[in-house]
């Protein structure tokens, strides 16, 4: 459906910066004429940026056309260089871009537009429709008396951009497009909007038109400081410059304004992300070097140039444990500065008043200095570098200070994690035998994993040491009566208190052997013991055996399981046996019932004793079990004892990524050719 013209306009323009302003004057008219101002802010953006277009990129005179009916408004803008138009480049460009936002503002705010092009030239039109919801303008009616000059009033309107406008345009373009309308209403000769925001970089040029070579009047902008701005207009001033000049100044301060709130509230919405981030790498470091080195690296280039972290030890003075920088080539150049600073920063650090303060930074450095300060405790210092082209911001120094104290804690951690996994280490050695027997005619081999074994990838099989003691144990001896005892058990629970029912197992069954008790009889005052013992869940599986070394060489081994996994025998020719008669475990009931059971070694034969770790290894639903074992050690028959706990071992960690739930304890005892 068409409706008839309510006015129309139809000029040739000039290609020079004249151009956009007498293009806007005639969309002024036009919708003025129409009754359609409240499609004049969006419909001037556009037609300022095509004539802009035109008359810049195409360098050519232009035609436009302005025409309006009563419910919107079409806008022709026509150059006469011929060639295409670019395709439509849907991204917004870069704040300091001069151009790439013309087709993509008239994308974005008409309600159609088109192109056409031939041999002579193009033309881009659009059109922009009133909402068809409000009430329609009545239509002005016409003065004799001729057109008055507008008042202040209609010249506030003019210099006022619409809330909804200015919400869709970047600050850039709504302080262009206020200047623009500021030209149109002073016809000033040129004019500039210089801001400088405070941060060290000065003062830029962010708006202008035309050229000049002395401001006439200059506006301040009303900022808040530190930021601060002005608006410049050239040429021959009339009375009317110094009061439009001053509201100009306001409306753009009060969209630069806006947008430095919305930066800023990004810029802090970023760093309390930063700092979440960071926090979260810091608390899954758990190895002191690993998170000293960790430090520096969150630290550049976000926060400076580079960065260092010193720590206290044992003596006096700092010692430099990290440091990195944008540029490898300064590092030893730094590094010598750091060492130099090193004592006068050590000599602040244990002065009274810094605590969580920055310290004074020692001449050579150019930066800030942090105390790493964690529970009570100063156990170094981070110092930042200041960024190549100004001094760090005080929100830069807050966010530094926040990660020093996130660092300060993830290595308070790490050292306390260390000591604990020392203190696991020396426990869990003085639970365990210092070593096997090395006698003629058998060979023992063992394999200890605790389920709180952290292990480095890469880092091979073997025993790794957790944080905690865990309730598995092995041990063996050799007997006054030249017989040797072999044990392995599992104690329920883990820690202290696992720890101590394990040692209480292990001497009561040492001692006994050593005696020449017969196992079910040391079973059962180890059964009694345990069950004096206070409080609950003091009980343990083992397997104990005796071993008689034959003549022939062969061994015997006498069997008693009390709750405990039956052994696997591991025959030289790749025969497999399970051996052993179950029993009670013992700490639980009053009685229990001991069943020995003799099982005979010949040379080459490997009695495979394990936890219940091995057999219940998940992974996912899936179990370890009895079937995996025996696939994993008969390609090891007939090879050492060694040979054949470490094939176990192996198979049990490769089944599965997961850390070990339970702990893992492997004892192989195998029949030696004397």
């Amino acid at each position: 459906m068409t409706y008839p013209e309510r006015a129309a306009r139809r000029l040739r323009l000039p290609a020079d910066d004249r151009s956009p302003a007498a293009a806007r004057a005639a969309v002024r008219a036009v919708l003025a004429e129409a009754g359609l101002t409240e499609l004049l802010d969006e419909t001037l953006l556009l037609t300022t940026e095509l004539a802009t277009n035109g008359v810049v990129h195409a360098g050519t005179d232009i035609n436009l056309t302005v025409a309006a009916d009563s419910i919107g408004v079409r806008v022709t803008v026509t150059d006469y260089r011929s060639g295409g138009i670019d395709p439509l480049d849907t991204s917004m460009p870069e704040v300091t871009a001069e151009g790439g936002r013309g087709l993509l503002l008239v994308d974005r705010f008409a309600s159609s537009w088109g192109t056409t092009h031939d041999q002579t030239g193009k033309s881009i039109w659009f059109r922009i429709d009133r909402d068809p919801d409000a009430p329609p303008a009545p239509r002005p009616v016409p003065d004799d008396g001729g057109e008055p000059e507008p008042d202040l009033g209609q010249l506030a309107a003019l210099l006022t951009v619409a809330p909804a406008l200015q919400s869709r345009l970047p600050v850039d373009q709504i302080v262009t497009e206020l200047l623009a309308r500021c030209h149109d209403a002073t016809g000033a000769d040129g004019g500039a909007i210089e801001y400088d925001a405070g941060d060290g970089i000065g003062t830029q040029v962010i708006a202008r038109f035309g050229e000049f070579e002395s401001a006439a009047v200059t506006a301040a902008l009303p900022l808040t400081a530190p930021a601060n701005g002005r608006l410049l207009l050239a040429g021959d001033p009339k009375p009317s410059w110094r009061p439009l000049a001053d509201l100009v100044a306001e409306r753009v301060a009060l969209a630069v304004q806006i947008d430095r709130m919305r930066t800023d509230e990004q810029r802090r919405s970023g760093w309390l992300t930063y700092l979440a981030e960071a926090g979260e790498l810091l608390a899954h470091s758990l190895e002191e070097h690993l998170t000293v080195a960790l430090i520096p690296q969150l630290v550049v280039p976000q926060l400076g140039r580079w960065a260092a972290v010193s720590l206290t030890g044992d003596g006096p003075g700092l010692r430099l444990a990290a440091l990195t920088h944008v540029e490898e080539g300064e590092l030893e150049h730094l590094r010598t500065r750091l060492d130099a600073a090193a004592e006068p920063l050590g000599a602040a650090l244990t002065s009274d008043g810094w605590t969580g303060m920055e310290l004074p930074v020692p001449r050579g450095l150019d930066g800030i200095a942090v105390p790493l300060s964690a529970r009570g405790a100063t156990i170094g210092v981070l110092t930042v570098g200041r960024h190549a082209d100004r001094h760090h911001s005080s929100e830069e120094r807050a966010v530094i200070a926040d990660l020093a104290k996130r660092s300060a804690l993830a290595l308070d951690n790490a050292r306390i994690h260390a000591e604990r996994q020392a203190v696991a280490h020396e426990l869990q050695a003085a639970l365990m035998p210092g070593s096997l027997p090395d006698v003629a005619g058998v060979s023992f081999a063992a394999e200890y994993l605790p389920a709180t074994a952290r292990r480095l990838p890469g880092s091979g099989p073997g025993p790794v040491v957790g944080t905690e003691v865990g309730g598995d144990f092995y041990d063996a001896t050799e007997l006054p009566d030249h017989r040797l005892w072999v044990a392995i058990g599992d104690v329920c629970g883990k820690g202290a208190q696992a720890a101590a029912v394990t040692g209480v197992v292990r001497d009561v069954l040492r001692v006994m052997a050593r005696d020449g008790r017969p196992l079910p009889r040391a079973l059962e005052l180890l059964n009694a013991t345990l069950l004096e013992q206070p409080g609950d869940l003091r009980y343990a599986t083992i397997a104990s055996a005796l071993l008689d070394r034959g003549t022939a060489g062969s061994v015997t081994a006498t069997l008693c399981l009390s709750g405990h996994e039956r052994p696997l025998l591991l025959r030289a020719s790749g025969g497999l046996e399970w051996v052993g008669r179950e029993g009670t475990a013992v700490g639980l009931f009053p009685d229990v019932k001991v069943n020995p059971e003799e099982v005979r070694l010949d040379t080459g034969d490997a009695l495979v004793f394990f936890t219940d770790g091995v057999t219940e290894r998940r992974d996912g639903a899936a179990m370890f079990g009895h079937e995996r074992i025996e696939r994993a050690v008969r390609g090891a028959a007939g090879k050492s004892a060694r040979q054949i706990a470490t094939a176990l071992l192996e198979a049990v960690e490769a089944f599965s990524p997961e850390s070990p739930r339970d702990d893992i304890a492997i004892l192989v005892v195998r029949c030696d050719p004397e």
